[in-house]
């Protein structure tokens, strides 16, 4: 009996961890996603007034503006490098031309989105 549980209890393993196929449009959404989140923390910094922030309870909406902008700004960084990670892959000579590629791209993609929100 002990056999036949344990056969049960690896064949629901198998199945719980078996690997799932993200959605085709997943990385679309979620770019889409971020990019919709670094907008708002930058219109949300934009309307910031300094003259407010005499009173600490004014401090909330700006310091969540950042963190959420800084957070998901990052995040688009990460999405984007990745992407095209097997490009640069192909393109290196070995692993620390890797690297460095990998560092530049990140460096440009960084430069290239507070390009665009500013």
């Amino acid at each position: 009996m002990s056999d036949q549980f344990a056969g049960g209890v690896e064949d629901l393993l198998r199945r719980a961890l078996a690997p799932v196929e993200p959605p085709d449009d997943l990385i679309d959404r979620l770019e889409g996603t971020l990019t919709s989140l670094s907008e708002m923390a930058a219109d949300e910094l934009e309307a910031w007034e300094l003259s407010s922030m005499h009173d600490p309870r004014n401090w909330v909406r700006p310091i969540a503006a950042g963190v959420v902008g800084t957070a998901a700004g990052a995040g688009l960084v990460v999405l984007r490098v990745r992407n095209q990670q097997k490009k640069r892959k192909a393109a290196s000579k070995n692993n620390l031309d890797f690297a460095e590629r990998t560092l530049r791209a990140a460096a440009d993609e960084a430069k290239r989105l507070l390009d665009l929100l500013d």
